[in-house]
């Protein structure tokens, strides 16, 4: 079955980025997305922007200012220019290469792949992180919490999951930004923020859970063996 035709499969396989000179060697054509040949690809982008090359169906060799091999040179039939590079997403849909987008910086482009690769133990509104992201208070707050009915007010309900140590959050009327916070409950963000705290609920805890929940984020499971968040703040308790 084609993942497109899959109501369960979120995100794309295979992402990867492609350097990919933009030639233009026509008035009346397109510009030809292509990438450098192997023995180029340590080239840095000014070497090769707005240079001349040569090329075929299936690389470019920049001409200017570099040594072409004859034997390569005789496979590129075709002149043009350089105009820029771009950096193109690619991802793949049953063995097919599939394009996903172009930005003009290496960096952009593995930006647009973290964030929309899926990674193994992360999906979508549901997500399990390490309980060393909040302290052992915050820990053993939410536990508490878990165990008698949540008081109102909190927009979240703390519960335990059988034969686990894990808890579990259920965030409500996410995403708490101003403008949904106003209409759902007529507070804002910064109001909600202050009344967790008012309610004693730890630091820690207040700042993953709004984190969390800006992000539009249902469902957090805290556990010890689940794997830490890059960015996210972690806490070496006792």
């Amino acid at each position: 079955m084609s993942h497109s035709k899959n109501p369960f499969v979120r995100g794309y396989d295979g992402l990867s980025v492609q350097r990919l000179l933009a030639i233009s060697y026509d008035d009346d054509c397109p510009l030809s997305y292509l990438p450098l040949h192997v023995s180029q690809s340590h080239l840095l982008d000014s070497q090769v922007e707005r240079h001349a090359c040569v090329f075929c169906d299936d690389f470019a060799l920049i001409t200017e200012g570099q040594n072409v091999p004859p034997e390569l040179d005789a496979q590129c039939p075709s002149h043009g220019i350089a105009r820029n590079l771009v950096y193109a997403v690619m991802a793949e849909e049953a063995g097919q290469p599939l394009h996903v987008g172009d930005t003009y910086s290496e960096e952009a482009a593995r930006e647009v792949v973290r964030r929309l690769r899926f990674e193994t133990g992360f999906y979508s509104r549901a997500w399990e992180i390490s309980s060393a992201h909040i302290t052992e208070e915050a820990g053993r707050f939410l536990a508490e919490l878990a165990d008698i009915a949540t008081p109102s007010g909190f927009l979240f309900v703390a519960f335990r999951i059988p034969y686990s140590p894990a808890v579990g959050v259920k965030l409500i009327a996410t995403p708490w930004t101003d403008a949904n916070l106003q209409q759902v409950e007529g507070i804002t963000a910064e109001e909600l923020r202050q009344e967790h705290r008012a309610k004693g609920v730890p630091e820690s805890l207040v700042e993953v859970l709004h984190l969390a929940a800006l992000a539009d984020v249902r469902m957090l499971v805290f556990d010890a063996d689940a794997s830490v968040l890059d960015g996210l703040t972690l806490y070496d308790d006792e």
